[in-house]
């Protein structure tokens, strides 16, 4: 993505304005702590980089900015389902367009609020009312939370996840911790498999570890830091990266895109969460960059 190419639609501020890529609206913010980006498409963060650090989020080269689907990296937003619990795969807010309602900004960083209500199209999907928030809060640190409330006048249950991709240097010097041992292995059509606390990579690797702790760490080793992803309101954390042949056949992937990623993703799996009406959950990922 060239951000040069991001045309100013509105400066809300010093830090945030509000641009368009290819039909896109994008908040961009620009901030003596951090730089970011969020699509209102999908309630998607795109990039975010504290002031002196390298990329924390990873981005494809070769994202495609088409209305009808994700980006492909950034941290697209999961939600009612994870997966293919239902169609379309991992549910409708990724590709539904999301309101800006609220932004303030200090000395330390930016918090940016979105929303997303339940509207002719999805409920034509999803047969419910909804009210769903999406705050970032953008500094040394990221913090993104997404609190669903049930506005309807009946329960639902929904599952999800904050689908982070991270940028790393070479996943093949690269480890996970903090994820525990047990995980469903989605490449072995969900078996169940007990393995290590520490995961490296040499083949496809697509797992939902169903007892993670609170903190799990990417050991970032090429680029000299690690970086500490903090969960809540999650009962699974997924880790993936594609390998070399899916992404060849992926067409907004460069081929050796794989070595660049990794995704580390707090997940509601299984079982989903139960909203009675009023209710709300907040599902949440906090993202720091420690060397």
């Amino acid at each position: 993505m060239d951000l040069r190419q991001l045309s100013t639609i509105n400066a809300l501020s010093d830090a945030v304005t509000v641009c368009e890529y290819q039909g896109m609206k994008i908040i961009r913010i620009i901030h003596p702590m951090v730089e970011a980006g969020i699509s209102l498409h999908g309630g998607h963060l795109l990039w975010f980089k504290p002031v002196g650090e390298k990329d924390v989020i990873w981005l494809s080269e070769k994202a495609e900015f088409d209305l009808a689907k994700a980006v492909r990296g950034g941290i697209p937003v999961c939600w009612p389902w994870f997966g293919k619990a239902a169609t379309p795969s991992h549910g409708f807010a990724r590709t539904s367009e999301w309101t800006l309602s609220q932004h303030r900004e200090n000395d330390n960083g930016v918090i940016v609020t979105l929303t997303l209500e339940d509207n002719q199209d999805t409920r034509a999907i999803w047969p419910h009312k909804f009210h769903n928030q999406m705050t970032f809060e953008m500094s040394s640190e990221l913090n993104v939370s997404l609190t669903s409330t049930n506005t309807d006048t009946q329960p639902w249950s929904y599952g999800g996840a904050l689908h982070t991709y991270f940028d790393i240097a070479d996943i093949n010097n690269t480890s996970v911790t903090g994820m525990g041992s047990e995980y469903l292995d989605s490449t072995q059509a969900g078996k169940e498999c007990h393995g290590t606390d520490v995961l490296t990579f040499e083949a496809e690797t697509d797992r939902v570890y169903t007892h993670p702790l609170a903190t799990i760490t990417i050991d970032d080793k090429n680029n000299q830091r690690a970086i500490l992803v903090t969960n809540q309101g999650h009962n699974a954390a997924v880790i993936w990266n594609p390998w070399q042949e899916l992404s060849i056949n992926m067409p907004d992937m460069a081929d050796n895109s794989y070595e660049t990623m990794v995704c580390v993703e707090s997940t509601i799996h299984t079982p989903t969460i139960e909203l009675q009406p009023g209710q709300t959950h907040t599902l949440s990922t906090r993202i720091a960059v420690q060397r």
